[in-house]
Protein backbone atom coordinates (compact mmCIF):
# COMPACT_ATOMS: atom_id res chain seq x y z
CA UNK A 1 0.00 0.00 0.00
CA UNK A 2 0.39 3.47 -1.05
CA UNK A 3 0.47 5.81 2.81
CA UNK A 4 -0.99 8.77 1.93
CA UNK A 5 -1.24 11.91 4.35
CA UNK A 6 -2.94 15.60 4.16
CA UNK A 7 -1.42 18.51 5.81
CA UNK A 8 -3.86 21.21 5.59
CA UNK A 9 -7.37 20.89 4.21
CA UNK A 10 -8.58 24.38 4.17
CA UNK A 11 -8.65 24.41 0.20
CA UNK A 12 -11.31 21.78 -1.03
CA UNK A 13 -9.24 20.55 -3.66
CA UNK A 14 -8.03 18.70 -0.52
CA UNK A 15 -10.41 16.17 -2.81
CA UNK A 16 -7.86 15.82 -5.37
CA UNK A 17 -6.23 13.28 -3.49
CA UNK A 18 -9.13 11.31 -1.72
CA UNK A 19 -10.73 10.89 -4.92
CA UNK A 20 -7.49 8.55 -6.07
CA UNK A 21 -8.00 6.83 -2.58
CA UNK A 22 -11.40 5.72 -3.44
CA UNK A 23 -10.49 4.89 -7.74
CA UNK A 24 -7.51 2.92 -6.34
CA UNK A 25 -7.39 -0.13 -3.85
CA UNK A 26 -3.65 0.34 -3.68
CA UNK A 27 -4.05 4.42 -2.23
CA UNK A 28 -4.48 4.62 1.65
CA UNK A 29 -5.28 7.72 3.52
CA UNK A 30 -3.92 7.31 6.38
CA UNK A 31 -3.95 11.11 8.33
CA UNK A 32 -5.00 13.82 8.16
CA UNK A 33 -3.52 17.15 9.62
CA UNK A 34 -5.54 20.84 9.97
CA UNK A 35 -5.41 23.79 12.42
CA UNK A 36 -8.96 23.01 12.37
CA UNK A 37 -9.76 19.89 14.48
CA UNK A 38 -13.13 19.81 12.73
CA UNK A 39 -12.11 20.12 8.97
CA UNK A 40 -9.36 17.57 9.56
CA UNK A 41 -11.81 15.37 11.24
CA UNK A 42 -14.29 15.77 8.73
CA UNK A 43 -11.95 14.74 5.88
CA UNK A 44 -10.65 11.95 7.44
CA UNK A 45 -13.61 10.43 9.11
CA UNK A 46 -14.60 8.74 6.00
CA UNK A 47 -11.05 6.55 5.82
CA UNK A 48 -10.93 5.86 9.48
CA UNK A 49 -7.43 8.12 9.18
CA UNK A 50 -6.01 9.46 11.84
CA UNK A 51 -6.27 13.25 12.89
CA UNK A 52 -3.75 15.83 13.89
CA UNK A 53 -4.08 19.71 14.52
CA UNK A 54 -0.19 19.63 13.71
CA UNK A 55 1.42 18.76 10.16
CA UNK A 56 4.60 18.06 12.44
CA UNK A 57 3.17 16.08 14.72
CA UNK A 58 1.09 13.45 11.96
CA UNK A 59 4.83 13.03 9.82
CA UNK A 60 6.51 11.73 13.30
CA UNK A 61 3.72 9.20 14.00
CA UNK A 62 2.30 7.92 10.71
CA UNK A 63 5.50 8.62 8.70
CA UNK A 64 3.68 8.71 5.16
CA UNK A 65 4.91 7.74 1.71
CA UNK A 66 3.16 10.89 0.35
CA UNK A 67 2.10 14.12 1.56
CA UNK A 68 -0.85 16.54 -0.12
CA UNK A 69 -0.64 19.67 1.02
CA UNK A 70 -4.07 21.79 0.46
CA UNK A 71 -3.92 24.01 3.55
CA UNK A 72 -3.64 28.03 4.06
CA UNK A 73 -1.84 29.04 0.95
CA UNK A 74 0.26 31.47 3.40
CA UNK A 75 1.05 27.93 5.15
CA UNK A 76 1.72 26.00 2.85
CA UNK A 77 5.54 26.43 1.80
CA UNK A 78 6.30 24.97 5.19
CA UNK A 79 4.35 21.85 5.46
CA UNK A 80 6.23 21.33 2.10
CA UNK A 81 9.49 21.56 3.44
CA UNK A 82 8.58 19.97 6.49
CA UNK A 83 6.88 16.87 4.24
CA UNK A 84 10.36 16.36 2.60
CA UNK A 85 12.43 17.05 5.29
CA UNK A 86 10.68 13.98 6.19
CA UNK A 87 11.34 11.94 3.69
CA UNK A 88 7.59 12.36 2.01
CA UNK A 89 7.21 13.20 -2.09
CA UNK A 90 4.52 15.68 -1.89
CA UNK A 91 1.76 16.76 -4.50
CA UNK A 92 0.35 20.01 -3.87
CA UNK A 93 -2.47 22.40 -4.81
CA UNK A 94 -1.46 25.46 -6.41
CA UNK A 95 0.18 27.87 -5.22
CA UNK A 96 2.61 25.82 -3.81
CA UNK A 97 3.26 28.70 -1.61
CA UNK A 98 3.36 32.35 -1.11
CA UNK A 99 6.82 33.94 -1.41
CA UNK A 100 10.06 33.50 -3.14
CA UNK A 101 11.82 32.83 0.17
CA UNK A 102 9.46 29.98 0.55
CA UNK A 103 9.92 28.79 -2.53
CA UNK A 104 13.79 28.75 -1.96
CA UNK A 105 13.62 26.78 0.87
CA UNK A 106 11.48 24.00 -1.10
CA UNK A 107 14.05 23.82 -3.95
CA UNK A 108 16.37 23.44 -1.33
CA UNK A 109 14.59 21.02 0.37
CA UNK A 110 13.49 18.63 -2.87
CA UNK A 111 17.26 18.82 -3.56
CA UNK A 112 18.69 18.04 -0.63
CA UNK A 113 16.37 14.73 0.10
CA UNK A 114 15.60 13.95 -3.57
CA UNK A 115 12.05 13.34 -3.01
CA UNK A 116 9.77 15.24 -5.81
CA UNK A 117 7.17 18.17 -5.48
CA UNK A 118 5.18 17.16 -7.96
CA UNK A 119 2.15 21.08 -8.18
CA UNK A 120 -0.85 20.02 -9.40
CA UNK A 121 -1.15 21.72 -12.54
CA UNK A 122 -4.85 19.93 -13.50
CA UNK A 123 -4.91 21.84 -16.73
CA UNK A 124 -2.67 19.87 -18.30
CA UNK A 125 -4.66 16.94 -17.96
CA UNK A 126 -8.12 18.28 -19.53
CA UNK A 127 -9.57 16.90 -22.35
CA UNK A 128 -9.22 20.03 -24.57
CA UNK A 129 -5.11 20.63 -23.78
CA UNK A 130 -4.27 17.33 -24.71
CA UNK A 131 -5.73 17.25 -27.89
CA UNK A 132 -3.72 20.81 -28.60
CA UNK A 133 -0.48 19.21 -27.41
CA UNK A 134 -1.12 16.85 -30.20
CA UNK A 135 -2.05 18.91 -32.90
CA UNK A 136 0.25 21.92 -32.07
CA UNK A 137 2.49 20.95 -34.46
CA UNK A 138 -0.24 21.88 -37.54
CA UNK A 139 0.10 25.52 -36.08
CA UNK A 140 3.82 25.84 -37.57
CA UNK A 141 5.69 27.78 -34.59
CA UNK A 142 3.82 29.40 -31.99
CA UNK A 143 4.54 33.10 -31.49
CA UNK A 144 1.40 34.12 -29.00
CA UNK A 145 -0.24 32.63 -26.21
CA UNK A 146 -3.36 34.50 -25.05
CA UNK A 147 -5.11 33.32 -22.04
CA UNK A 148 -7.81 34.52 -19.68
CA UNK A 149 -9.13 32.73 -16.69
CA UNK A 150 -11.89 34.62 -14.82
CA UNK A 151 -13.40 33.45 -11.88
CA UNK A 152 -16.32 33.58 -9.63
CA UNK A 153 -15.42 35.51 -5.82
CA UNK A 154 -18.17 33.94 -4.05
CA UNK A 155 -17.35 36.41 -1.35
CA UNK A 156 -20.21 34.85 1.15
CA UNK A 157 -18.04 31.62 1.21
CA UNK A 158 -14.48 33.32 1.20
CA UNK A 159 -12.44 32.65 4.26
CA UNK A 160 -11.13 35.58 6.00
CA UNK A 161 -7.39 34.51 5.66
CA UNK A 162 -8.61 34.42 1.50
CA UNK A 163 -8.48 38.52 1.91
CA UNK A 164 -5.22 38.47 3.81
CA UNK A 165 -2.39 39.58 1.60
CA UNK A 166 0.14 38.05 3.32
CA UNK A 167 -1.74 34.54 4.01
CA UNK A 168 -3.12 34.81 0.32
CA UNK A 169 -0.26 35.60 -1.76
CA UNK A 170 -1.91 37.79 -4.69
CA UNK A 171 -3.76 37.13 -7.52
CA UNK A 172 -1.60 36.34 -9.98
CA UNK A 173 0.08 34.39 -7.87
CA UNK A 174 -3.01 32.26 -7.20
CA UNK A 175 -4.66 32.36 -10.66
CA UNK A 176 -1.99 33.20 -13.24
CA UNK A 177 0.64 29.72 -12.65
CA UNK A 178 -2.04 27.52 -14.87
CA UNK A 179 -1.61 29.50 -18.04
CA UNK A 180 2.25 30.00 -17.22
CA UNK A 181 2.85 26.45 -17.36
CA UNK A 182 0.33 25.40 -20.51
CA UNK A 183 2.08 28.64 -22.64
CA UNK A 184 5.75 27.47 -21.73
CA UNK A 185 4.52 23.97 -23.11
CA UNK A 186 3.04 25.60 -26.11
CA UNK A 187 5.80 28.06 -26.94
CA UNK A 188 8.72 26.27 -25.55
CA UNK A 189 10.76 29.26 -24.03
CA UNK A 190 13.18 28.88 -21.38
CA UNK A 191 14.23 32.15 -20.68
CA UNK A 192 13.11 36.09 -20.74
CA UNK A 193 11.17 38.76 -18.91
CA UNK A 194 8.04 38.58 -16.81
CA UNK A 195 5.86 41.11 -15.80
CA UNK A 196 2.72 41.67 -13.82
CA UNK A 197 -0.02 44.19 -13.54
CA UNK A 198 -3.19 44.48 -11.06
CA UNK A 199 -6.20 46.31 -10.41
CA UNK A 200 -7.66 46.63 -7.38
CA UNK A 201 -6.64 43.07 -6.14
CA UNK A 202 -9.44 41.49 -8.62
CA UNK A 203 -8.10 42.11 -11.88
CA UNK A 204 -4.51 41.27 -13.32
CA UNK A 205 -2.34 40.02 -16.46
CA UNK A 206 1.12 38.67 -15.85
CA UNK A 207 3.08 38.79 -19.25
CA UNK A 208 5.93 36.47 -20.48
CA UNK A 209 8.29 37.63 -23.30
CA UNK A 210 11.49 35.54 -24.56
CA UNK A 211 12.94 34.96 -28.06
CA UNK A 212 10.03 34.32 -30.71
CA UNK A 213 7.15 34.23 -28.29
CA UNK A 214 5.10 36.07 -26.12
CA UNK A 215 2.35 35.31 -23.47
CA UNK A 216 -0.27 36.63 -21.98
CA UNK A 217 -2.22 35.40 -18.93
CA UNK A 218 -5.22 37.30 -17.76
CA UNK A 219 -7.00 36.32 -14.65
CA UNK A 220 -9.53 37.88 -11.89
CA UNK A 221 -12.39 37.71 -9.45
CA UNK A 222 -15.28 39.30 -11.36
CA UNK A 223 -16.67 37.12 -13.17
CA UNK A 224 -20.37 38.26 -12.62
CA UNK A 225 -22.92 35.92 -9.98
CA UNK A 226 -24.85 35.50 -12.94
CA UNK A 227 -23.06 33.85 -15.41
CA UNK A 228 -23.30 29.67 -15.70
CA UNK A 229 -19.84 28.95 -15.18
CA UNK A 230 -17.49 29.81 -12.34
CA UNK A 231 -15.24 30.34 -14.97
CA UNK A 232 -15.01 30.71 -18.73
CA UNK A 233 -11.17 29.61 -18.99
CA UNK A 234 -10.13 30.12 -22.91
CA UNK A 235 -6.66 30.44 -24.43
CA UNK A 236 -5.57 31.13 -28.19
CA UNK A 237 -2.58 29.82 -29.58
CA UNK A 238 -1.29 31.88 -32.64
CA UNK A 239 1.09 30.26 -34.67
CA UNK A 240 2.75 30.80 -38.72
CA UNK A 241 0.29 27.96 -39.96
CA UNK A 242 -2.81 28.50 -37.92
CA UNK A 243 -4.58 29.21 -34.58
CA UNK A 244 -5.79 27.14 -32.01
CA UNK A 245 -9.00 28.19 -29.70
CA UNK A 246 -8.92 26.04 -26.17
CA UNK A 247 -12.26 26.47 -25.05
CA UNK A 248 -11.67 24.85 -21.40
CA UNK A 249 -15.16 25.68 -19.75
CA UNK A 250 -17.38 24.86 -22.72
CA UNK A 251 -14.77 21.35 -23.83
CA UNK A 252 -13.84 22.53 -27.05
CA UNK A 253 -10.71 23.15 -29.03
CA UNK A 254 -10.94 24.81 -32.34
CA UNK A 255 -8.66 24.94 -34.87
CA UNK A 256 -7.81 27.19 -37.86
CA UNK A 257 -5.67 26.22 -40.72
CA UNK A 258 -6.20 27.29 -44.56
CA UNK A 259 -9.39 25.23 -43.68
CA UNK A 260 -12.39 26.84 -42.02
CA UNK A 261 -12.84 26.88 -38.23
CA UNK A 262 -13.26 22.69 -37.23
CA UNK A 263 -13.66 21.18 -33.67
CA UNK A 264 -10.76 18.91 -32.52
CA UNK A 265 -12.08 15.16 -31.55
CA UNK A 266 -11.15 15.20 -27.48
CA UNK A 267 -9.57 12.49 -25.72
CA UNK A 268 -10.04 11.33 -22.35
CA UNK A 269 -8.82 13.28 -19.81
CA UNK A 270 -7.54 12.65 -16.43
CA UNK A 271 -8.06 13.50 -12.76
CA UNK A 272 -5.77 15.70 -11.36
CA UNK A 273 -3.77 13.52 -9.01
CA UNK A 274 -4.64 10.43 -10.93
CA UNK A 275 -1.22 10.23 -12.95
CA UNK A 276 1.25 11.75 -10.68
CA UNK A 277 -0.13 9.42 -8.18
CA UNK A 278 0.36 6.48 -10.53
CA UNK A 279 3.93 7.42 -10.96
CA UNK A 280 5.21 8.30 -7.26
CA UNK A 281 3.04 5.02 -6.27
CA UNK A 282 5.14 3.03 -8.92
CA UNK A 283 8.50 4.97 -7.70
CA UNK A 284 8.73 7.16 -10.74
CA UNK A 285 8.78 11.23 -11.23
CA UNK A 286 5.59 12.31 -12.16
CA UNK A 287 5.31 13.70 -16.17
CA UNK A 288 4.62 17.12 -14.29
CA UNK A 289 8.22 17.27 -12.68
CA UNK A 290 9.89 19.08 -9.50
CA UNK A 291 11.86 21.65 -11.63
CA UNK A 292 8.61 22.45 -13.89
CA UNK A 293 6.50 23.36 -10.99
CA UNK A 294 9.10 25.08 -9.23
CA UNK A 295 9.83 27.51 -12.82
CA UNK A 296 6.11 27.53 -12.98
CA UNK A 297 5.81 28.73 -9.29
CA UNK A 298 8.83 30.87 -9.47
CA UNK A 299 7.32 32.67 -12.49
CA UNK A 300 3.83 33.43 -11.01
CA UNK A 301 5.42 34.31 -8.17
CA UNK A 302 7.93 37.14 -10.09
CA UNK A 303 4.70 38.40 -11.95
CA UNK A 304 3.17 39.03 -8.69
CA UNK A 305 6.46 40.94 -7.46
CA UNK A 306 6.17 42.82 -10.91
CA UNK A 307 2.75 43.72 -10.21
CA UNK A 308 3.82 45.14 -6.69
CA UNK A 309 6.58 47.42 -7.67
CA UNK A 310 5.14 48.74 -10.89
CA UNK A 311 4.79 46.53 -13.65
CA UNK A 312 8.58 46.76 -13.90
CA UNK A 313 10.06 43.37 -15.91
CA UNK A 314 12.33 40.62 -14.35
CA UNK A 315 14.26 38.38 -15.84
CA UNK A 316 14.17 34.52 -15.84
CA UNK A 317 15.57 31.47 -16.87
CA UNK A 318 14.93 27.97 -16.99
CA UNK A 319 17.37 26.54 -14.50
Amino acid sequence: MTRIAIAGAAHPHVAYATAEVDAVESLELVAVADPSRELAERWAAPYDAKVFTDHQAMLRDVEPDIVMVAGIYGDRGQAVVDALNAGCHVIADKPLCTTLEDLDAITEAARRTGRHVTLLLEKRYYPVTLAALEISSQLGTIHGVTASGPHKLNRPTRPAWFFDRAQYGGLLNDLAVHDIDAGLLFTGLTSGTVSGFVVDASYGVATLSGSGALITAGVDWMNPAGSPMHGDYRMKLVGTEGTAELLWARNRLVVTTDLAPYDVRLPPGHRPAELPLQALAAGNEPDITTERGLLATRLALLAQQSAETGGVPLPWTTP
